[in-house]
């Protein structure tokens, strides 16, 4: 004959055994977010510079001009549309622009800064501000803070 006290504590493993399921299946939703937001932070910013660099593969200078928030009707103060194809134009020396691959991208106060190497011993950095997206050269070396 079964006693009154003889299934006292059996719902205790199934309740531990959920438990335990929940705060494994948290703990690797919180690890897979965090990996996913590393690996996609900076997203929006690198592909404004893929972006950038197939316009200047395609030689649509105007276009990659305007990603540096610059047009014909309305030029960088100090950066004209002159000193752009002196940089970026066909006769300057990152002509090898179709093979870019960017090697680092590290966030950095309102922006994102972009290391991008494009040839033999050719490295740049490049900034993509994060308000307006628009592309510029590093004001730093690397992030000050």
């Amino acid at each position: 004959m079964a006693g009154y006290l003889d299934q006292y504590g059996a719902g205790d493993a199934r309740r531990e055994k959920i438990v335990k399921t929940l705060a494994i299946s948290f703990l690797a939703l919180v690890a897979a977010g965090g990996a996913l937001f590393f690996i996609f932070h900076n997203y929006r910013e690198e592909h404004q510079v893929k972006e950038f660099f197939n316009h200047l593969a395609a030689h649509d200078y105007k276009a990659a001009y305007a990603l540096f928030g610059c047009t014909d009707t309305k030029p960088c103060r100090d950066y004209g549309s002159e000193k752009f194809m002196e940089d970026w134009g066909p006769n300057s020396g990152r002509n090898n622009t179709a093979n870019f691959r960017i090697s680092r991208s590290r966030s950095c106060g309102s922006g994102v800064i972009l290391t991008v190497d494009f040839g033999k011993d050719q490295q740049e950095k490049l900034w993509v501000e994060r308000k307006d997206m628009t592309v510029g050269f590093s004001p730093f070396p690397g992030c000050p803070n």
